[in-house]
């Protein structure tokens, strides 16, 4: 038989993903497994975002939504919501696409830009797709490698060194999966400036902006001068909203390219679900005080697992900006991060993500998410002191 695809082969399954149904197969199978592995919240939807839901499938939204890219209703309070929380302006008839999944948007903004051999930016540690969605949209993948010593801060100097005549793009993510950071006024103005003179578009994936903790800001590039034209914005309900399994997310940016996402998005997809829509247009316009109280819960079991972690030997936590993820590392282990989540995994029954999937520059670490009950929190801290010994 001919062979299968060569560009598919060439890329890497999930190591999130598979390491989440690992641990939930093992729990299946009667382990007591403590599952940190994954990002899926561990509240419930709000109440009134599930009703609204019910309510449209009852009211016939079980077919193709119009328009396909979005029902107005969602598109005009993403518009609003881009607005009053990200200074950005879009026209909800033209620079919005809603997506069945953020994930889905980050690509749509790939495909709309990229051409074969273009090369795109991305900052690592990174999270482990967008190195695979960019070759699978046909361009080729550059780290900009950022330093755990220097917080994970960016500089144009770090930018320029990567910069060829073949750069097209550049991806950014804050609050950042995994390390937390949240990108900084200077940060950002040294992107934008490296942005505007070499000519560069970005891709700006602000999932986590809801999450950021101790009253610092999210500021989205795309409202920075003269980025507007050259941002394409990524967001949706997932983490915020605890909304993961809806499947509902946006892209929004300029005309030009949104007329390529719709264009992409209508030969694959087509929609998001016409019923997650409408349960969409409840989270933006209804009640938000679900989303503080997610936030603030998750704020305290930070503080919580970054002090825990600290006192326990040969394991140093930084206390991270954003997002639920910690990102340990473990100074005193001849242990690279495969083995460490072997050992965590084997030994004491907690499945984490090894530094390793996030690119080179997360060697050494472990991703941890704090999307789990406090009581799953207390326990994993307390086999990882009995275990502590055998990381080493």
């Amino acid at each position: 038989m001919k062979d299968l695809s060569l560009l598919v082969r060439s890329v890497p399954a999930s190591v999130t993903l598979a390491v989440n149904d690992k641990a939930k197969a093992l729990q299946r199978a009667g382990q007591d497994i403590i599952a940190l592995a994954g990002g899926d919240p561990d509240f419930a939807t709000p109440p009134h975002i599930v009703k609204a839901a019910f309510n449209a499938i009852q009211n016939g939204a079980t077919h193709y939504p119009a328009p396909m890219k979005g029902i107005m209703p969602l598109l005009e309070a993403i518009a609003e919501k881009m607005e009053h929380d990200n200074a950005i302006h879009c026209d909800p008839q033209t620079d919005i696409v809603v997506t069945p999944g953020g994930k889905w948007a980050l690509f749509l903004a790939l495909s709309a830009l990229i051409n074969p051999g273009d090369e795109v930016l991305y900052l690592e540690p990174v999270w482990v797709s967008y190195p695979p969605m960019i070759k699978l949209a046909g361009g080729q993948p550059v780290a900009v490698s950022l330093s755990a010593e220097d917080n994970y801060r960016i500089t144009e100097e770090t930018l320029r060194q990567k910069i060829t005549p073949y750069t097209k793009a550049l991806m950014i993510t804050t609050p950042s999966n995994p390390t937390g950071r949240v990108l900084t006024w200077e940060e950002l103005k040294a992107i934008t400036k490296v942005a505007i003179e070499k000519d560069l578009y970005v891709i700006a994936d602000e999932i986590y902006e809801k999450l950021i903790f101790d009253d610092r800001q999210h500021i989205s590039i795309g409202s920075m001068p003269g980025m507007g034209e050259r941002t394409l914005t990524i967001n949706g309900l997932s983490k915020a909203y605890a909304m993961t399994g809806w499947r509902l997310g946006w892209l929004a940016g300029p005309t030009p390219m949104m007329k390529l996402a719709a264009k992409m998005n209508s030969q694959t997809v087509s929609s998001a679900a016409n019923f997650t829509m409408h349960a969409a247009v409840a989270a933006l316009t209804g009640p938000q005080d679900s989303v503080e109280e997610m936030r603030l819960a998750y704020q305290v079991r930070r503080d919580f697992m970054v002090d825990a972690l600290n006192e326990i030997p040969g394991i140093s936590c930084r206390s991270v900006e954003g997002a639920f993820y910690l990102f340990p590392s473990f100074p005193g282990s001849s242990k690279n991060s495969l083995e460490l989540t072997d050992t965590l995994l084997d030994r004491a029954g907690i499945a984490g993500t090894p530094g390793i999937a996030f690119g080179s520059s997360g060697e050494g670490h472990v991703r941890f998410s704090i999307a789990t009950a406090m009581s799953e929190l207390e326990r994993a801290v307390e086999r990882l002191a009995k275990v502590a010994h055998e990381l080493l």
